[in-house]
């Protein structure tokens, strides 16, 4: 219930927000199709704001919700752009948002393991080593620091000038930003072992190895899967960010570019939902197999 109230509360917005929006658009448009509009010429409207605009042209406020080229797409055309688009196209077609959705997916998938899998040795090794923690932690931090928007470009730029292009690059940014949500996490974890547990350990005379296999590694595993949640996201926005500058054919970022340059919210709307979407779906993915795996460990599951 609070989830739908909430989502109730962000549509009914959004349909608030519609008729203010596209209400000039509309009225100038009904204008020339021959209905009658409230001031009468484009220069009288624009003193007034979408909403009084609205208020004396009743009649025209069902128009927003259909216009074809929308400042603000209403729910409806969102989701019969997605509609269409998923389950209207074949899966090779370049309408298709399945087939953009795997070219965005696939350098997501692997950016995220390169991430994941270097964030865990950081961890492993900071956790291990006090010249690493000291060192390589702090770069680890400034490394977020630089915005993602400046850096993808020049990445992407560099990689091609070496003749380095394709899935590599996008992978690159998105393993840039899910490594360190796994770094911090998997610190965390594998320093959550009470005093207590690590003495006992001492006193088996187990060895470093045997403490982190035994101990550490299993005490982390659910801050992992917080930060591979975290990671995955991170990734797919990583991707989609580094298909804006390479002028990409495909993929959502390339959809959402299209959609901008050549004035079809609609494409770009659908395309952001769709992303939205699969994240979501990625998300949900990683807690099933969350639950599956600390169900089976004996630890407890929220």
């Amino acid at each position: 219930m609070p989830v739908l109230t909430v989502l109730a509360a962000v549509v009914g917005f959004w349909l608030l927000a519609v008729i203010p929006m596209n209400m000039h658009l509309v009225a100038d448009q009904a204008q020339r199709d021959g209905a009658v509009v409230v001031p009468e010429t484009p220069m009288e409207r624009q003193e007034f704001s979408g909403a009084g605009l609205a208020v004396r042209n009743l009649h025209l406020v069902p128009l927003t919700y259909d216009f074809q080229r929308p400042r603000l797409p209403s729910p409806q055309q969102v989701i019969g752009e997605m509609v269409d688009t998923i389950f209207g196209q074949k899966v090779t077609s370049r309408r298709s948002l399945v087939y953009h959705g795997w070219v965005t997916l696939a350098p997501t998938l692997l950016g995220f393991v390169i991430g994941t899998a270097l964030g865990v040795l950081l961890a492993v090794g900071i956790v291990y080593s006090r010249v690493m923690d000291r060192s390589v932690m702090p770069w680890a931090i400034v490394s977020q620091t630089i915005p993602i928007l400046a850096l993808a470009p020049m990445v992407i730029v560099v990689l091609g000038s070496m003749g380095v292009q394709g899935l590599f690059p996008k992978s690159l940014i998105a393993a840039y930003l899910s490594f360190f949500p796994v770094v911090v996490g998997m610190v965390k974890g594998l320093r959550s072992p009470s005093a207590m547990q690590l003495d006992l350990l001492r006193t088996y005379n187990a060895s470093g190895a045997q403490g982190f296999w035994a101990l550490r590694l299993p005490a982390s595993a659910p801050y992992l899967f917080a930060s591979l949640k975290i990671g995955i996201s991170a990734s797919l926005v990583g991707t989609i960010v580094a298909e804006l500058p390479t002028g990409a054919r495909a993929g959502f970022g390339a959809r959402m570019l299209v959609g901008d340059q050549y004035g079809q919210p609609l494409v770009s709307w659908a395309a952001l939902f769709a992303a939205a979407l699969t994240a979501a779906a990625l998300v949900a993915l990683f807690s099933a197999v969350e639950r599956a795996t600390l169900r089976r460990m004996g630890m407890a599951v929220a």
